[in-house]
């Protein structure tokens, strides 16, 4: 176990490299930052010597090799558009994008499996294709769609719940956190549902394949010839055998909503990672966007090598493989 641990920390730190090339040389063709900072009309002089200042006058892996030495020590320069520390702003608006995407991920997994283990065992019943209607209106449906409606009905029509803001928070250190207060979890509400739809939709698909092709296996008629109870069988053992796939895509999926939260944040101007970088590509702030997909890469990272660790506990099958050297 720890020479696959370190196996994966080696491939981890490739990945992590590779990125921050990647994201530091495509950005470097999304404007001139020193045009956005001091305008049009600006003298070529005062160019020139914003640029020396900013160090953008040097060669290309000069300013490359100086991120990645300041990103080891967790420093990512200066936001060229506000001059503030890239890893003080990313601090800033971090805990308001997890504690989003930990909600929308909670709530998928709470209906979404239930939905999914129901539409396999009930097929053919009403309410079985109804969630598989709405499973199918979850994943064609984009984000943005499905935001701008529910503001429409529970924001302008009923005024139910607030449209845009994170509402009062609660500072605990650094951490800023919503889920203390009723006003932060009625503004979390809304743009949780809508981060966490298309997620419902897939999981609740991918458990029901997978809870159907594991009730057609040799082991389950074996179960069922031995007077195993439908619940032993369906829950014992059905159930859990659909645990590793659903892990792969329930891992990869937080990643994605802490990724991929950007249109969802905009939509209701949620002040997470997602509308700083917007506000990033819009000023071509290269340090802000270039820390923002390290930071994402690392997340990705960190939650498969965790998934990784899980599959052990839940498949005895791959602690015999690993002991036996394969």
């Amino acid at each position: 176990m720890a020479a696959f641990i370190f196996r994966r920390l080696i491939q981890a730190i490739v990945v992590m490299v590779v990125v921050a090339f990647v994201s530091f040389l495509l950005f470097q063709y999304v404007g001139d930052p020193v045009v956005f900072l001091l305008g049009q009309d600006a003298k070529p002089e005062q160019i020139r010597q914003l640029r020396t200042d900013l160090g953008l006058d040097q060669p290309f892996f000069v300013q490359f090799w100086h991120f990645l030495v300041n990103a080891a020590q967790g420093e990512f320069g200066l936001s060229l558009r506000q001059g503030q520390k890239v890893s003080r702003l990313l601090g800033e608006r971090f805990p308001a994008t997890f504690e989003l995407s930990i909600v929308a991920a909670a709530l998928a997994l709470l209906v979404g499996v239930p939905m999914g283990v129901y539409a396999a065992l009930k097929r053919g019943k009403a309410l079985s294709q109804v969630f598989m209607v709405v499973s199918l209106l979850g994943v064609s449906l984009p984000t943005f769609l499905i935001g701008i409606l529910l503001i429409l009905i529970f924001s302008v029509l009923l005024g139910w719940m607030p449209s845009f803001g994170r509402g009062e928070t609660v500072q605990l250190g650094w951490w800023s956190s919503g889920l203390f207060t009723r006003d932060g979890w009625m503004h979390m509400i809304l743009p949780a549902i809508t981060l966490a739809i298309f997620q419902l939709a897939l999981i609740m698909r991918l458990v029901r394949a997978e809870m159907l092709e594991v009730l057609r296996t040799d082991y389950i008629k074996f179960a069922r010839a031995r007077g195993l109870t439908d619940r032993a069988i369906h829950y014992g053992h059905a159930l859990k055998n659909t645990l590793v796939p659903v892990m792969t895509i329930t891992g990869l999926q937080l990643g994605g909503l802490i990724a991929f939260a950007i249109i969802t944040e905009t939509v209701f101007q949620w002040p997470g990672m997602g509308l700083l970088f917007i506000q990033a590509v819009t000023f071509a702030d290269v340090p802000v966007m270039a820390a923002y997909l390290c930071l994402i890469a690392l997340i990705f990272v960190v939650i498969n090598l965790i998934v990784d660790l899980l599959y052990v506990v839940v498949d005895p099958r791959l602690r015999v493989g690993r002991a036996a050297g394969h």
